[in-house]
């Protein structure tokens, strides 16, 4: 199933438009504890939250979605720890003004797989993925990243 094309960032603390019937989806819940998990048992839903939360720059959002000890291993790096991969993605990233296109969500199996694009704030591809996620308890535990460039 195609899914429509992701919105671009905006600035820290401005929320975009809700996607119909997920209003709260992936905002997570803070306890005692900081940020507790995400209202959903669906792993697609979590993992299209995922990607809303990224592309929207909402990362207390994004980080009420991944478990503690959140590992993202990719062609260039490996992040180990939520809170790592948080402060990359919204402080040290080259390019943040970018959107993720989801072609299609694979969710049986053991974990989800996602097919996508990386877009650029002009629309055009950088790159096409394919993202697996590991859910463990609710929240993203980990993600493989395999990404070919343009059409690769």
């Amino acid at each position: 199933m195609a899914h429509r094309p992701r919105h671009r960032h905006h600035a820290p603390g401005r929320r975009r438009g809700a996607r119909e019937g997920d209003p709260d989806l992936g905002r997570g819940v803070r306890g005692a504890r900081g940020v507790t998990g995400p209202e959903t048992d669906d792993p697609a839903r979590l993992v299209r939250a995922y990607y809303d939360a990224l592309d929207a720059g909402e990362y207390d959002r994004l980080a009420g979605l991944l478990a503690p000890g959140f590992v993202q291993r990719r062609p260039d790096r490996t992040f180990e720890g939520r809170d790592r991969f948080v402060a990359f993605m919204r402080d040290e990233r080259p390019m943040t003004d970018t959107s993720h296109a989801v072609d299609a969500v694979y969710p049986t199996g053991p974990g989800v797989a996602v097919r996508g694009r990386l877009l650029d704030a002009d629309g055009d591809e950088v790159f096409a993925f394919v993202d697996v996620f590991s859910v463990e308890a609710g929240r993203l535990a980990a993600l493989e990243t395999y990404a070919g460039a343009d059409g690769e």
